[in-house]
């Protein structure tokens, strides 16, 4: 999936950030990983090494599988085509004004990790609302 529907979509020298889940931590994962983003991916066994069970501040698990999930679902599924096709278009409804408050979100977090010297604190389960915000 990655190597043939997302990479490609990815703007020239962006950098890649994944989480630690253990089918993403395979050596197959890390050499594509160590080839189409050399010194540019985040995640275990990374140079940039991303903190372990930090999905909190992921905003692929913060925000966008939430969003997606919310909107996807709000209709019947009827078929697997139909569900391959509502998820592109959920997708692609997200408005930079919406990635806007993402980031400040992610912002946010970040200062919450910086603020506990990296300590566990409690998960952060986020609510979508309508207008697309998320809200604790």
């Amino acid at each position: 999936m990655l190597q043939l529907y997302a990479v490609p979509q990815f703007p020239e020298g962006v950098i890649f950030q994944q989480d630690g889940a253990p089918s993403h931590y395979g050596n197959i994962v890390r050499e594509f990983l160590d080839t189409t983003f050399p010194q540019r991916w985040i995640g275990r066994g990374a140079v940039m090494a991303w903190p372990p069970r930090s999905p909190d501040i992921t905003p692929l698990d913060f925000y966008l599988r939430g969003y997606v999930k919310q909107y996807v679902y709000s209709e019947r599924i009827n078929d697997i085509t139909h569900l391959k096709q509502r998820i592109p278009n959920i997708i692609h409804s997200v408005t930079p004004d919406v990635l806007t408050r993402v980031w400040e979100e992610l912002d946010y977090r970040l200062d919450v990790c910086r603020a506990t010297n990296g300590a566990h604190i409690r998960p952060l389960v986020p609510h979508i609302s309508p207008n697309g915000l998320c809200e604790q």
